[in-house]
Order: C-alpha cells, then sequence, then structure tokens
C-alpha cells in the first residue's frame, strides 16, 4: 500500500459506552501503528451519562465531550472539524467494528482505487441482525441511493468508513443524528467522487441497547437522502 499520506485521522462517536470504548481504541492503535502512516485518534463524546470520557481519556488520545446531547451526526461533524489528516475514517465505538479491519479499508483508497471506502456488513456472508427491521430499511434506504445515484451500495447505513480530506471539503453537512451516512454517500457520489465498499465482520453488541429507533431514525434518514439528493 501507498503510505506516502502525512496523516490519517480515525474519528470515534461515543455516547454512554463505556463497557467497550476503551477496547476499541487500544485496538486501534495496534493497528494504526501497523499502517506506518501518522495518525490520530479523536473521540468525540455526546454527553455521555456513564464514564465513557474518563475511560477515552486514559489512553492519550483527544477527547472532546459536547457540552449537551446533540446526536452521532453532530458528534461526527465535531469530529471532522478538529482532524488534521490526509486520510480521515470513522468507526462504531460499541465494538461492532473490528479495529483489525481498518487495513482493509485503507487498501483500496491508498491504492488510489477510491476517494470514498465503506465497509459493507452486507457482502460478508456471516452478517447477523438482531432484528429484521434494520436489514430491511437498510436495503430500502440502499435502493433509494441507487435509484437517485447509480451508484450501488449495498450498507449504506455503514459506520465503518475510511475518506479522502478532499471528499470532506467538498461537501457541507448538516445531519445531526444517525442520517449523516446517508447524507455523506449521496453528497460524495453527486460530487463524482469514487466510492468502494468492501467486506466486514459485524459483532452484535452483548450488553446495553442500540440508540437507533428504527421508525423515527428511519424517517430521518430518507429524508435526509432526498434532501442531500436535491441540495447538493
Amino acid at each position: 500500500m501507498r503510505t506516502n499520506c502525512k496523516m490519517i485521522s480515525v474519528v470515534i462517536p461515543v455516547f454512554n459506552e463505556e463497557p467497550t470504548v476503551g477496547n476499541v481504541i487500544e485496538r486501534l492503535k495496534v493497528v494504526l501503528q501497523k499502517t506506518g502512516l501518522n495518525h490520530e485518534i479523536i473521540v468525540v463524546d455526546d454527553f455521555s451519562h456513564d464514564n465513557s470520557v474518563e475511560v477515552a481519556k486514559r489512553h492519550n488520545i483527544l477527547v472532546y465531550r459536547l457540552k449537551q446531547h446533540r446526536g452521532k451526526g453532530y458528534a461526527l461533524r465535531v469530529g471532522f472539524a478538529k482532524a488534521n489528516g490526509d486520510i480521515v475514517a470513522t468507526i462504531d465505538s460499541d465494538g461492532s467494528h473490528r479495529p483489525e479491519e481498518l487495513s482493509r479499508l485503507l487498501k483500496p483508497l491508498l491504492a488510489d482505487e477510491a476517494d470514498l471506502v465503506i465497509g459493507s456488513r452486507f457482502m460478508n456472508a456471516h452478517t447477523f441482525y438482531a432484528k429484521r427491521i434494520n436489514a430491511a430499511g437498510n436495503r430500502l434506504f440502499n435502493f433509494l441511493i441507487h435509484f437517485l445515484i447509480r451508484s450501488p451500495i449495498t450498507d449504506s447505513q455503514s459506520g465503518y468508513r475510511v475518506m479522502t480530506r478532499q471528499v470532506l471539503r467538498c461537501m457541507k453537512l448538516w445531519s445531526v443524528e444517525y442520517e449523516i451516512e446517508s447524507e455523506m454517500l449521496v453528497k460524495t457520489a453527486k460530487n463524482h467522487f469514487r466510492i468502494k465498499e468492501v467486506p466486514i465482520s459485524f459483532v452484535q453488541r452483548t450488553y446495553g441497547r442500540s440508540h437507533v429507533d428504527p421508525l423515527v431514525d428511519g424517517l430521518k434518514i430518507l429524508i435526509s437522502i432526498i434532501s442531500a439528493y436535491l441540495r447538493s
């Protein structure tokens, strides 16, 4: 892989993930060392009620805490504004994504084959979802995005991504919650950047609960897809 980029920034949005965020950071640090790239890890805590901030700060990384709960999209936007990397990656903090697969996402980008690489849960034959409504909703969003931008995507809602700094510079993001992944994808395609997916593993959380409301957040995602297409 080409490794002459100055830096990669990994942005981790966090909301009440005390049991897992420390492990995610530790594993990321090991993986990033192996890439040969300069790197930084940025945690943006979305006003957690547990000890997520304290856990993250133990790992000598950049940690920012919002003054009130704003949503995943808002936290990611704060992280993007703080990032210094030529490459920017995002990964969830609940342990569902394997940091060890980051190199798989980086490979097409470093080989100059893509500008945005999405880790797809649906390209992996062993993917498992606890709720069928989540998978059905994702297929609906994928179909709508494909219809609008003519880009065949299997996992438009995946939060495991890497992208060039140029991709972020060419779009103005406004999403505050889970719809940010769709907004980014549509705007990236409309700006004629190259998009590629690679298969990733997905580990279903075994504690707590997901913060996603399939109906409420699903409606917001649908609206965001259409709005991003019309407003880009």
